[in-house]
């Protein structure tokens, strides 16, 4: 293949040097393969207005603006109202309006048409998470014929839970239009290929191949991880900032969006209950930075009240004139400040109710000295906890258990601590960003774009759709765009 890589998110950097999660995953793929960013600008402004281009970047980035109403019912609303709360099994905070429903289909309707003006034939087209779902139905409906990839960053809903989508067929439909569905674990890929199981309009073929109406399209999953090297420099790099943090400090970190996805309440609950069982002597802290997010989501707000709350009474109750047993950090951390924060750390606590990954467990691990290493404390119900079995895996709505794995892991022998460090080390790298993207890519690449099943004989369309391309067509260009 000689056409671009174009990748669609909803947000895109507008910094030369991009941070956070997927961003950042994003980023190092397209300077290292060239290509088109496409997505939302920061800002609101007229959804009507052209592309705008963005330097800065060895690739392009074009963003497209929402107005204040796309953001509100189309950002706020249907994506983090509706699919997030879905995704993330809450469905008791899902808000259902036909304002919210409107404007996600017209959000990705105008997108589409935009993108079908400006695509090329042989480009690659990589789409990324929830707010872009119809996305790829909206392009076939313009007739874009492209590969046509999708992955998805948060879980897969249940089934059951899909009843709660203003029209729930719609969530398989929108998935058959991609030639390719990431997911981030294999329990996801059972989880959706259920969701097609139960629908009367699929059909199962080898492979994991789903054959919807007259397409075909592949579900696999593509667990996605971190630049291992580049967090490793930064947390060598980093040094201290005299904030009485040292190497392998008396602390244990959390590192989250402000997200009732994340755990956090049960967290610190379980930290407290570790104070009750096991005493204040060791004068271990819970050193939790959590960035605020969606302020404008009633469910943020309340949890934000709900962690300065328990903080505020756990502190009160076992805190000292030179002591605070959480440390709740409540806004924005540079990434080199955290690479440093996770490396002399005594452990790690990820503690999600839901999660498709989970990066930051990957970054702890990418982030400790090979000779001391802290111990990963690890949600089973975190999407890292199904390769990163060299955890503590707790249950974190069981606030003894996890108690225990904070004692366990403060007082984890060394020799322990390096076999559990190398097993998880063997992992990240395994899985780092780079190997996730070329992976995607490469599948991607080597399907028979836009299949269409109508009047031939299923054995010769298989044939064509897991036919490899041409060596070049997995070496995307890198000309100027």
């Amino acid at each position: 293949m000689t056409g671009r890589l174009v990748v669609v998110s909803n947000r895109i950097p507008t910094e030369a040097v991009p941070s956070g999660g997927l961003v950042v995953a994003l980023h190092d793929a397209l300077s290292e393969q060239g290509g088109l960013w496409i997505g939302a600008h920061p800002e609101t402004g007229d959804p009507d207005a052209p592309f705008e281009e963005i330097g800065g970047a060895p690739y392009r980035r074009l963003a497209f603006r929402l107005s204040e109403a796309d953001y509100e019912n189309y950002y706020l609303g249907f994506a983090n109202s509706v699919l997030w709360p879905l995704s993330h099994h809450r469905v008791d905070l899902v808000e259902i309006n036909a304002a919210y429903t409107a404007a996600y289909l017209a959000v990705n309707r105008r997108l589409a048409r935009r993108m079908a003006a400006i695509l090329q034939p042989d480009d690659l087209v990589w789409i990324h998470d929830y707010h872009f779902l119809p996305l790829a139905a909206e392009l076939r409906a313009l007739g874009v014929g492209n590969r046509i990839g999708f992955f998805l960053h948060i879980p897969v809903p249940n089934i059951t839970d899909l009843e709660v989508l203003p029209h729930p067929p719609d969530y398989a439909a929108w998935l058959a239009q991609y030639d390719l569905v990431g997911l981030q674990t294999r329990t996801d890929v059972a989880r959706c290929l259920e969701i097609y199981r139960a629908d009367p309009r699929a059909e199962f073929l080898p492979s994991c191949a789903v054959k919807f109406e007259d397409r075909v399209t592949r579900v696999q999953s593509f667990p996605i991880g971190i630049d291992v090297a580049a967090f490793r420099a930064d947390a060598l790099s980093a040094g201290s900032k005299g904030d009485g943090m040292e190497a392998r400090a008396n602390y244990v970190i959390g590192v989250d969006r402000l997200d009732y996805s994340k755990g956090l309440p049960n967290r610190f609950r379980a930290f407290e209950r570790y104070l009750q069982d096991h005493g204040t002597g060791d004068r271990l802290s819970l050193v939790q930075i959590a960035p605020p997010t969606r302020e404008a989501v009633d469910a943020y707000r309340r949890i934000t009240a709900d962690l300065e709350y328990i903080a505020g009474q756990v502190n009160g109750l076992y805190g000292a004139f030179d002591w605070s047993p959480i440390r709740f950090i409540h806004r924005p951390v540079p990434r080199d400040e955290i690479a440093r924060l996770l490396r002399g750390a005594k452990a790690c606590l990820v503690t999600s109710l839901a999660d498709g990954m989970n990066l930051v467990a990957k970054e702890f691990v990418a982030a400790q000295d090979p000779d001391d290493p802290g111990v990963l404390i690890l949600s089973r119900f975190a999407g890292a906890a199904e390769d990163m079995t060299d955890a503590l895996l707790v249950n974190p709505y069981d606030h003894d258990a996890v108690a225990q794995a904070i004692d366990r892991a403060a007082h984890m022998s060394r020799d322990e601590r390096l076999r559990r460090h190398a097993a998880l080390t063997e992992v990240v790298e395994r899985t780092d960003v780079r190997a996730w993207s070329r992976s995607f890519i490469d599948r991607l690449s080597r399907l028979e774009p836009g299949l269409l099943l109508r009047g031939r004989p299923l054995r010769e369309a298989l044939a064509r759709f897991d036919r490899p391309s041409p060596p070049r067509a997995l070496r995307l260009s890198t000309k100027p765009t």
